[in-house]
């Protein structure tokens, strides 16, 4: 490096500290603008050239944006994000999941790590087997030491005793996400489905097929079981399906641990529908349960059933032929672990919306009969 190099690298760099500093001062004030560059050259005694070099790796590092014809801003919630940041940089991020869909689960774990993976980071998993008391027993683990919590709701649609733990957590400052799950009355940021758009998309496929007898299996003590129901009824209205209670079957999450009371139930509700020529399964398990039912009983899909499933959560979904949403695990974990993260480097997290919906992803399989020349 040249003498005049070295010169113009402590000018560039002198700028650079003044800025930085000049932002630390003014980073609680409404005010975001930094000085212009006549104000930069006068008072630093610099070319136009230098201001611009040092505006030019702010801007590359994210601190600081350009408005054209309005001048540079700082921003302000990146300038904060890393204040709540341990001093040795290492994070501690609880992951509570219910463990009763494997594949799911295995898919959003490798997400989170996979968003995580450049960070500093131990991850904790806690399984609460969808437990009230196993959750509150996760939770109150969590009130020490971490900084991070991320939550798939427990029976999320009834009322929950352990919203205690989360106001507690709330209060200290412990960031906390929610996937899939989520408890409607509490406020905080949720990664989820757009299960309403899902069910849409699936009834339309039944119904363009002729069918107008649809009996839908739902699971009633999770937040997305009702969604998903909701979103049933409201696509068998709008596409001149029939509804009926008799068509509606409830179980709740436990009840799939018990697959022998669940296919006797299930085969009891069925056969009391003799209209009946297609089933939307809630889940992947309750369609694991229904396709080992019908197996059962010699019956066909789709000559017999027509078949379509929310969250088809294992890898062989196209080699299935069920038509599904297929579940976004990596991506749903994905998108938990990164905004997990943002919100434990940024201080004003709670003011902040870090909520994400996605939008569902629709296999068109083989499990569905076209029966218009039939009902015609």
């Amino acid at each position: 490096m040249t003498r005049q190099e070295s010169l113009h690298t402590k000018k560039y760099e002198q700028v650079y500290e003044y800025i930085k500093t000049y932002i630390e001062q003014q980073r609680f004030t409404e005010n975001t603008r930094i000085p212009s560059e006549n104000y930069l050259c006068k008072k630093l005694c610099v070319s136009r050239e230098t201001v611009r070099t040092a505006i030019a790796l702010l801007v590359e590092e994210g601190v600081v944006y350009a408005v054209k014809g309005s001048g540079t801003f700082f921003n302000k919630k990146r300038v904060l994000m890393h204040e709540n940041l341990p001093e040795n940089g290492e994070l501690k991020i609880g992951v509570i999941v219910q463990g009763q869909d494997h594949n799911a689960n295995s898919n959003l774990l490798k997400g989170i790590r996979s968003a995580l993976s450049q960070r500093s980071v131990e991850l904790k998993i806690f399984y609460t087997d969808n437990k009230l008391r196993n959750e509150r027993k996760c939770l109150l683990a969590c009130s020490k030491g971490f900084h991070g919590l991320i939550v798939d709701g427990v029976k999320a649609s009834m009322i929950n005793f352990n919203l205690d733990c989360y106001s507690a957590l709330y209060e200290k400052d412990i960031p906390i996400i929610f996937y899939n799950n989520y408890y409607a009355g509490a406020s905080f940021p949720k990664v989820t489905i757009a299960d309403g758009q899902c069910a849409d998309e699936l009834v339309k496929r039944l119904t363009d097929n002729g069918h107008r007898h649809i009996a839908g299996i739902f699971v009633y003590d999770n937040y997305q079981g009702i969604e998903k129901y909701k979103g049933y009824v409201r696509a068998l209205q709008k596409y001149g399906a029939t509804y009926d209670d008799s068509y509606v079957k409830w179980f709740i999450s436990d009840d799939t641990f018990d697959e022998k009371e669940v296919s006797r139930s299930l085969w009891n509700f069925l056969k009391t529908l003799p209209k009946c020529s297609a089933i939307v399964c809630c889940n992947f398990m309750i369609l694991k349960c229904v396709l080992r039912l019908l197996a059962k009983h010699d019956k066909s899909i789709p000559k017999d059933y027509s078949i379509v499933s929310f969250d088809y959560s294992d890898t062989d979904w196209q080699q299935s032929g069920i038509t599904c949403s297929v579940h976004p695990g990596f991506e749903m974990g994905f998108e938990v672990g990164k905004r997990i993260y943002q919100m434990i480097c940024d201080n004003e997290y709670k003011i902040h919306d870090y909520s994400f919906t996605f939008k569902p992803t629709i296999f068109n399989g083989s499990s569905i009969q076209d029966i218009r020349t039939k009902e015609n």
